[in-house]
Formats: C-alpha cells, sequence, structure tokens
C-alpha cells in the first residue's frame, strides 16, 4: 500500500524540479535584462550628459570604454567566485553592486565621478552574467535547459533593440538621470526574486585562485576587447587599435598555454574538448553572432542616415525587428524538438543570413509593408539562431564543467558583440573611404549587409559538421536526418 504515495511523491518530483528550473531562469533573465538594458540606454544620451559635466560629448565614451574593461578584467574571476563562496551569493554581490553603481551614476556631478561609479557598475556586470547562466545550469536538468536557455536569451535579443529608443524617449522627456534610476526598481526586485527563490549552492571543494591566470586572461581580454572597440573609431589611428589587438592574442596565447599547464587553473579548458561546446561558442558560433550583433548597429544608421528617416520613425521599424524577436519564442522549442540543433543551426541560419544581406537591397522607395515583413524575418531568424546556439553550448557539458563553461561563453559573446559592431563599422568607414564620401550613404550600408550576411551564411554551413542528433537529450529530437 505505501507504493502508492511513493509513486505520487515521484510524480510530483520531475514537475517541481522543472518549475524550479523555470523560475530561477526567469529570475536570472531579470537581472540579465537590467543589465544589457543599462548598456545600450546611455548612447542617445552621451551629448547631454557631456553637457551637464561640461565635456565634449566624445568625451562621455571615457564612461562605456571604463565599463566595458572593468568587465573584461574582471569576468575570468566569476568562475573562481562562484566555486568559492557559491553562485547565488555572488550573484547577489553582482545585482547589488549594479545597483548602487547605477544610483551613483544618475548622481554624479562630474565627468571623474561618472567614470567611477561605471566602473564598479562593470564589476557587478562582469560577475552577473556568467554567474547568472551559473545558477541556471545548476538548476536545469537536461530536459529542462532548452526552456530555461530561450528565458535567459530574450534580455540579449531584446535590450539592444529597445534600449535606444526608450533612453532617447527618457533622455527627452525626462532626463539622462533616469536611464540609470531606471536600474533601481529592477535591481531591487532581482535581490528579492533572488534571496526567496534560488536555492543556496557551494562546491564542496575549493581550489585556490590561479593569480597568473587571473592577470594574463584579464590583459589579454581587456586589450583585445579595447582594440576591437577602437577599431570602430579609425579617426583615432589604426596602427594603435591594430597593437591592442595583436597584444591580446598573443598574451591571451600565453594565458591558454598557462592554463593547460597549471595544477588548478583560473579556467578549465575541457568545454572545448567538447564538440558542440565548442562548435557553437568558439568557432562557428562566434562567427555567427559577429553578424547576429553586427545588424541592430547597422539597422538604425540605415534607416536614419541611408533613408534619411526621422529617429521616431526609424524606431516603429526597429519595433518590427523586436517583435520578430518575441513571436518566435513560442515555436523555439517544438522546432528544435521536431528538426533537432543541426537542421535549425543551418537552415535557420541560412535564412537569418540571407536576411541581413536582404537589408541591403532595401531604399527608401521600397514599400513600407515589404520592409516590416523582412524586419519580422531577421528577429524570427535572429531569435532562434540565438536560443539554439546558446542551449546546445551546454548540451553535453558536465557538472563539474560547468562554472567554467558558463565564464568561457560569457567572454566569447563579448568579444563577438564589440567584433559585430568594430567589423560593421569598420565596412562603412573602408566603403566611404574607398569612393571619397565625406559621409556613408546608401552603398556603404549595402556593401556593409552584403558582408555580413556572407559572414553569417559561411557561419551558418560551418554548422553541417555537427552530428546529426547533436543535442539531442536536450532538444528531444528522435527523428532521423
Amino acid at each position: 500500500m505505501t507504493s502508492i504515495p511513493d509513486n505520487e511523491a515521484v510524480s510530483q518530483l520531475v514537475p517541481t524540479a522543472a518549475r524550479q528550473a523555470r523560475r530561477v531562469a526567469l529570475i536570472v533573465a531579470v537581472a540579465f535584462f537590467m543589465q544589457l538594458l543599462d548598456s545600450t540606454i546611455i548612447s542617445t544620451s552621451l551629448p547631454q550628459m557631456g553637457q551637464s559635466f561640461g565635456v565634449p560629448a566624445v568625451a562621455m565614451s571615457i564612461g562605456i570604454t571604463a565599463y566595458m574593461l572593468t568587465m573584461a578584467v574582471f569576468v575570468p574571476l566569476s568562475a573562481w567566485l562562484a566555486d568559492r563562496f557559491g553562485a547565488r551569493n555572488i550573484f547577489l554581490v553582482a545585482i547589488g553592486l549594479f545597483t548602487l553603481a547605477s544610483i551613483a551614476c544618475g548622481y554624479s556631478q562630474s565627468l571623474t565621478q561618472f567614470v567611477a561609479a561605471r566602473i564598479v557598475q562593470g564589476l557587478g556586470s562582469a560577475l552577473m552574467t556568467p554567474v547568472g547562466r551559473i545558477l541556471v545550469l545548476r538548476n536545469a536538468a537536461k530536459s529542462e535547459l532548452l526552456a530555461a536557455t530561450a528565458l535567459i536569451t530574450w534580455p540579449a535579443l531584446f535590450a539592444p533593440v529597445i534600449g535606444p529608443m526608450l533612453g532617447g524617449f527618457i533622455t527627452t522627456y525626462l532626463s539622462w538621470h533616469w536611464n540609470f534610476f531606471i536600474n533601481v526598481p529592477l535591481g531591487l526586485a532581482g535581490l528579492l526574486l533572488v534571496a526567496r527563490f534560488v536555492p543556496g549552492d557551494r562546491e564542496s571543494e575549493t581550489r585556490p585562485l590561479d593569480w597568473p591566470g587571473f592577470f594574463l586572461t584579464a590583459l589579454g581580454l581587456a586589450a583585445m576587447l579595447y582594440g576591437l572597440e577602437r577599431l570602430a573609431h579609425p579617426e583615432d589611428g589604426m596602427l594603435p587599435t591594430v597593437g591592442l589587438v595583436a597584444a591580446g592574442v598573443a598574451v591571451g596565447w600565453v594565458a591558454v598555454r598557462h592554463l593547460r599547464r597549471v595544477t588548478h587553473p583560473l579556467l578549465d579548458l575541457s568545454p572545448f574538448k567538447v564538440p558542440t561546446f565548442a562548435i557553437s561558442t568558439l568557432s562557428a558560433g562566434t562567427i555567427f553572432r559577429v553578424a547576429i550583433n553586427a545588424t541592430p548597429f547597422l539597422l538604425p544608421l540605415l534607416f536614419q542616415v541611408g533613408f534619411g528617416m526621422r529617429p521616431v520613425d526609424a524606431g516603429l521599424l526597429i519595433l518590427a525587428y523586436f517583435l520578430g524577436n518575441l513571436g518566435m519564442k513560442a515555436v523555439t522549442t517544438p522546432t528544435l524538438r521536431l528538426f533537432g540543433f543541426r537542421r535549425v543551426l543551418v537552415v535557420n541560419g541560412v535564412i537569418a543570413s540571407l536576411g541581413i544581406a536582404a537589408c541591403g537591397v532595401i531604399s527608401p522607395q521600397t514599400p513600407l509593408a515589404l520592409v516590416v515583413a523582412l524586419m519580422l524575418v531577421a528577429g524570427l531568424t535572429r531569435s532562434m539562431q540565438f536560443t539554439a546556439l546558446n542551449t546546445l553550448a551546454f548540451a553535453d557539458i558536465g557538472a563539474p564543467q560547468r562554472s567554467s563553461a558558463a565564464t568561457l561563453s560569457s567572454m566569447l559573446q563579448q568579444v563577438a558583440m564589440l567584433f559585430g559592431v568594430a567589423v560593421a563599422a569598420a565596412i562603412l568607414n573602408l566603403s566611404q573611404i574607398v569612393r571619397s564620401g565625406a559621409g556613408p550613404n546608401l552603398i556603404d550600408f549595402r556593401i556593409a549587409f552584403f558582408v555580413i550576411g556572407l559572414i553569417g551564411l559561411v557561419a551558418a554551413l560551418r554548422f553541417l559538421v555537427l552530428p546529426a542528433h547533436a543535442g539531442a537529450e536536450v532538444s528531444g529530437h528522435t527523428g532521423r536526418d
């Protein structure tokens, strides 16, 4: 007779665990949204901030650079901190730091105060992304990983699209200070939700901190990211840019040699031996993310500079791109279950790449309905590819590798994000220089979209090397190719 309640308890365990995994993922997604929104929302308010601080608008770029470099320095440390002190505790600290720094940014009275606050914000952001992924991985079974990953992916899809529009609205009708104060309710909600619903955890064994590994990875990543950021500003000279990127690659190579030889490395590089992780993060995945991240940068410029549209009209078209991202969420899981990761990444990747290239064909004379339809398709395919890549990356990662895998993935996504913007800006500038133009025009944007689309197409075809049933345990795909 005791078998009945025992069986009922077992049957209730799985849905309870599934709910817990989704709850943790949703809480992490809220924190990610706050972080990514902050990264994009201030771009439209830099001139007003410069006026408040009594400096030229171009000088405000140091606030973005300081934030980015602080992230680069401390991201490699996040896995060790999560294992040493518990991922939940570090995530709480990250949200707290980010929220307090946001308040300090909003109350800044000078550029020096603002930069100092942005450095603290960068520290919180550096810990938030990889540690948030660690929390999701530790609380989700493989059968729940796809749904959990879809939840934490939407901030990366939506925030870059709505951030500039929201920032422009806030700056116009309120003041630039509220671009930072908006983080306060989000941060407080995140702290309460994490404290209430995310279970505590801590690794049973702690390892000593690999100080040489921390120094090498931080220096290499900072030099490379700063060099890529400078690539978008050729007026500053190309020699320092090339030197920084080359130095970053060289120091990174030394860091990899160190991490492979030391007994207790800061980062375990063994996840790269897992084929699904390697291709979705290091090779084809990074290349495709370059194309994905270049598109939100190019589209607003195309509509405003190339088409001569008002910012508000350009924003409405970008909104269609945002709705495309949103619309794909409901069908991502069943699509991956039906066709599997390889087919989706190849076919959807080809469609997404052709959609990017098609953005170079439209003109001010193109019917509005066709432009909106193209934005929807671009958003739909971008969402599908992002979710598939982020899920496949951890499909075959074992529990001991999760912390390092999450950190490595965050590092490479940061590189891809900056590289996408840098490549797009470099193509625009190069095309403009070749034709001796005073500024970018429609032909420059066409060339940029064609090249970015070609990059995406090459990466999409690269996914053909995946096994037919790659990640099947996560996707639930059981059919045959």
